[in-house]
């Protein structure tokens, strides 16, 4: 069964004001864990019954399904913070103390901004989502053997971007009332990966007090609403 590869959920700009003048790193390091950001949602969606697997569907069209979906949302969400996101701002791909490169095909380790490394991301996948023998369409058409693996390459690289925003942007998702869109996104995507092992725990433990706040208290009021 093919599945119609498009978004769940819909992000709206909701303020055209522009965020006066950055902070500092330090002043605003991890405002994204504070309780009056961290309660904003949009949605009051099951994310764990959204990414369980329905019985009558492949795994591999669910994957596809989902990654597209993911790279859609994560791609509008930085655009909303892009003009923020430049080579002065953000001279290197950094989250908390980590800093990423980028690979070409080669394999050469390749030094760059954020909103470069951005682009090498965004432009990588769009490729790989569009490309018919790796995300089929056509009913009958079967996946490649290494698709798994490229799903988890794809989900690590979006794990990055998605990052990057809260780290280094999320005042300006604040001053953009977007804050509860980034919120449901994250949440969203941090079960589809666990629920499915997509991307390596020790690649996401620089977010894991978030996620502790985010997914795990999502899970715990779906709990409630069970019993």
């Amino acid at each position: 069964m093919r599945l119609k590869r498009n978004g769940s959920y819909t992000l709206h700009r909701k303020s055209k004001t522009k965020p006066n003048g950055k902070k500092t790193a330090a002043e605003e390091k991890k405002l994204y864990l504070e309780p009056e950001y961290t309660k904003a949602r949009i949605t009051d969606f099951n994310f764990k019954e959204l990414v369980t697997l329905p019985r009558e569907i492949d795994l591999n069209e669910w994957l596809a399904s989902n990654t597209t979906t993911f790279f859609n949302h994560i791609n509008l969400q930085y655009s909303t913070i892009s003009e923020f996101c430049t080579g002065e701002t953000c001279q290197t791909m950094t989250v908390c103390n980590t800093q990423y490169y980028w690979y070409d095909e080669r394999g050469k380790k390749i030094k760059c901004t954020a909103p470069q490394y951005v682009d090498f991301v965004m432009t990588s996948v769009q490729k790989s989502v569009t490309d018919e023998d790796i995300f089929p369409t056509k009913y009958g058409k079967d996946f490649p053997n290494s698709f798994e693996s490229l799903v988890k390459k794809i989900c690590k690289y979006l794990f990055h971007v998605l990052t990057h925003i809260y780290w280094s942007h999320f005042k300006e998702s604040v001053a953009l009332d977007l804050h509860g869109h980034l919120n449901a996104l994250y949440t969203h995507f941090m079960l589809f990966i666990r629920e499915f092992n997509l991307v390596d725990p020790k690649e996401t433990v620089i977010m894991d007090d978030l996620t502790e706040i985010l997914c795990n208290s999502t899970e715990a009021q779906n709990h409630i609403k069970e019993r």
